[in-house]
């Protein structure tokens, strides 16, 4: 197991975890992490390896997951994860035992083609310009794309190699008070997986006129969607 680089926000007495998606990492929190501070959290965010300042090396899902488990100190009061770590969340909610957990659109079921079929387009996003995220994403701030920018910068695009992203990892029942937010519309929890997911005891809110990226496209949107969660 590798040992994360982790970036760290507020000094609060309650702990809130956040884990970033393929391609991104810790940076991407830039704008919700001092949100969660003023609010009295501790915000620790890990770069997966092979993005961010974290290791290169051999990648899996289940590598993943060992090495955020070995990071991040147990039973915070709350954990957010988006899309990727929206899985790796799942994967290890029952034994890192947060508080609360939160998966923003959580890449739980693959887009039509599975996972891989969208692997080389997300690879070819290493190569992006400013302006090619301008138009991607119109509504993030200035600071969000330049971010971005960076991320890209510090990712290997050799995650997009494994043989996970073939697969699905669907939790089934939620092993802690767990929110699902969801794009609107979410190209990875369809409306009838929805309904499945609010049946086994999750609680699912939408944050309207959103795409994959909630709390950059919204951060306002996202934060309210958290309400009574935080």
């Amino acid at each position: 197991m590798t040992r994360l680089h982790v970036r760290e926000w507020g000094e609060g007495d309650r702990v809130a975890v956040l884990v970033h998606g393929l391609s991104g990492d810790s940076s991407g929190w830039l704008q919700v992490a001092p949100e969660l501070a003023r609010r009295g959290y501790r915000v620790l965010a890990p770069d997966l390896t092979g993005h961010g300042q974290s290791p290169r090396g051999e990648y899996s899902r289940e590598r993943w997951a060992d090495d955020l488990l070995e990071t991040l100190p147990a039973r915070p009061d709350l954990a957010i994860g988006h899309s990727l770590g929206g899985v790796l969340l799942a994967m290890i909610v029952d034994r890192l035992h947060p508080a609360r957990a939160v998966y923003e659109d959580p890449a739980w079921y693959p887009a039509e083609g599975g996972y891989g079929a969208g692997m080389p387009a997300i690879a070819d996003a290493k190569n992006w310009t400013i302006d090619d995220l301008k138009r991607a994403f119109p509504h993030w701030s200035a600071q969000a794309h330049e971010a971005r920018l960076a991320a890209f910068e510090r990712w290997d695009p050799a995650t997009t190699h494994m043989r996970y992203v073939e697969t699905a990892y669907v939790p089934v029942i939620p092993s802690v008070p767990s929110l699902v937010l969801l794009a609107d519309p979410s190209a990875l929890i369809p409306p009838h997986r929805a309904e499945e997911f609010t049946a086994a005891g999750f609680e699912l809110r939408t944050v309207p006129g959103t795409s994959h990226n909630i709390h950059n496209d919204d951060l306002d949107g996202f934060l309210a969607a958290l309400d009574g969660w935080l």
